[in-house]
């Protein structure tokens, strides 16, 4: 019988300083802030209780408009009627004027950079038919992508009884939005969302997102704010190809959404980083074959081992490397031989480790004298131990 050892390797991934992770508070009274990519909480509070969202429905108006674009059902250069409806809203306005006709591409800037509600209906009612209609598509959307707690009843986030989201459904919607219309697919669509001021009818506003004036990396996406509601921001910002997904509300002043939106930006990329330890089809290791025509075979991941840390669960993960060696032949590419083991402070993942490669079964009297020199000398050669 062939040797077996439960544990071959272990990888210490490790920092030699301790450090303690920052204790994260905030005034506002709901939040929810993800990293992009992988989808990980980097910090929640009162992310499901129900609360306004005030002009940060509008993401939801503009989703709807790039989806239709996507598709080949709208172009920017389209232009939509401007109704006595939209032209007599009131709050803030692009200042379109009633009865032109304003081009999608226009409607979009007044929508995302004004947050013009005036803009905004515009668009429903040339999308629906009526604000009310292009509510029902705003609601069809919510529930598609999973945003279980939001009712809209507007294109707009004016105030209404029956409005409601929370803080994880608009970042639910945010990182839809992100992922559905990359930059480099849409160059004319998400860049919208960090330009500083645009123009029309001779009028010139600054984009209310505090985020893009000087906050490295930040290109998006949408402020909110009525008294129900207090001040909300909806902010995106990209370091070293990590982006983080904030939604903030329920602050105090204008004032306090700026200062905080910034604090908590830079506060998430100071803490949180992402770690690329393996690449797919990678080796982690090798284990010894038993009776096979090759002695060893490559261990591989399904897939990149990428992972989003604290600065605490980083210093103290271990990467552990488990299989019972050597493996016997045959080894048919894919099978799982082992399994890497993550380590955390307050839980443990498992991936399966596959065979790079197929081995086959040595003939019999060649598996004969493999078996003598195997059990004379043992395995041609020990495994590591790193740290």
């Amino acid at each position: 019988m062939p040797l077996k050892t439960p544990l071959i390797a272990l990888l210490m991934m490790s920092i030699a300083n301790t450090v303690s992770a920052a204790e994260i508070l905030t005034p506002a009274k709901q939040a929810y802030i993800t990293d992009f990519e992988s989808g990980k909480v980097l910090f929640s509070k009162n992310a499901e209780a129900q609360m306004k969202p005030a002009s940060m429905a509008k993401i939801m108006t503009v989703f709807i408009v790039f989806q239709r674009i996507a598709e080949g059902s709208l172009r920017l250069d389209d232009k939509f009627f401007v109704s006595e409806k939209a032209w007599r809203k009131g709050g803030s306005r692009s200042f379109v004027e009633v009865e032109s006709k304003v081009s999608v591409s226009d409607l979009l800037h007044g929508v995302i950079v004004q947050s013009g509600n005036d803009a905004a209906i515009v668009l429903a009612e040339g999308i629906a038919g009526t604000e009310d209609a292009f509510a029902e598509e705003m609601n069809f959307w919510a529930k598609k992508l999973g945003m279980t707690n939001t009712n809209f009843r507007n294109a707009t986030g004016w105030p209404d009884p029956e409005l409601t989201t929370t803080a994880k459904d608009l970042n639910i919607l945010t990182t839809e939005l992100l992922g559905r219309f990359p930059v480099d697919t849409y160059p004319d669509l998400y860049p919208i969302f960090a330009k500083k001021e645009f123009t029309y009818n001779q009028i010139k506003q600054p984009n209310r997102n505090p985020l893009v004036y000087g906050t490295e990396g930040a290109d998006g996406l949408k402020t909110g704010h009525t008294d129900e509601s207090g001040y909300g921001l909806v902010g995106s910002a990209q370091r070293d190809g990590q982006r983080v997904v904030m939604v903030l509300n329920g602050m105090d002043s204008m004032k306090q959404r700026s200062s905080e939106s910034r604090r908590l930006i830079d506060l998430m990329f100071r803490e949180f980083k992402s770690y690329k330890f393996f690449d797919k089809d990678q080796p982690v290791d090798h284990a010894n074959v038993w009776l096979g025509k090759a002695p060893k075979v490559d261990l591989v991941l399904d897939a990149p081992l990428k992972m989003v840390l604290s600065r605490k669960d980083r210093q103290a993960m271990e990467i552990s490397l488990q299989w019972l060696d050597p493996v016997p032949a045959p080894i048919m590419k894919g099978d799982q031989i082992g399994t890497l083991v993550v380590s955390l402070p307050d839980t443990v993942i498992k991936y399966p480790l596959r065979a790079a490669q197929n081995v086959e079964e040595l003939g019999v009297f060649n598996r004969i004298g493999a078996a003598v020199k195997y059990l004379v000398f043992g395995a041609a050669e020990s495994s590591k131990v790193a740290q």
